[in-house]
């Protein structure tokens, strides 16, 4: 199947684990990207991955490879503020907002979303 690079797909990433990173979210985001399969891919980090964007070294060069994709990274605020990461988080280019209100939006209209 070639790519369509049609609509915008959202990938929420809760799991705290490395290989799902690497094995999942990484590797479908950035062959979103690349192969076309859609126009836009966004990352939206919340739980335990929070954490783990901010304090591992191998998923950090991994979010470096998929912002260099074109992959949008951006994180639930709360989470990254309770964990104490935010600022480790926002030096590395991702952003923090208030996910609640988006993601609520994003399920009420029935948008392409892939929860890990």
């Amino acid at each position: 199947m070639n790519g369509t690079g049609t609509g915008h797909v959202h990938i929420l990433w809760t799991s705290p684990e490395v290989v799902t990173f690497d094995k999942m979210v990484k590797m479908y985001a950035v062959n979103s990207m690349k192969k076309g399969w859609w126009e836009a891919v966004t990352v939206i980090i919340w739980g335990g991955a929070t954490k783990l964007s901010a304090e591992n070294e191998e998923v950090r060069a991994g979010l470096c490879t998929m912002r260099d994709a074109g992959v949008h990274l951006s994180a639930c605020v709360t989470c990254a503020h309770e964990l104490g990461v935010e600022d480790a988080l926002t030096a590395q280019g991702i952003e923090c907002i208030p996910w609640g209100p988006p993601l609520t939006e994003l399920l009420r209209s029935g948008a392409p979303l892939l929860s890990v």
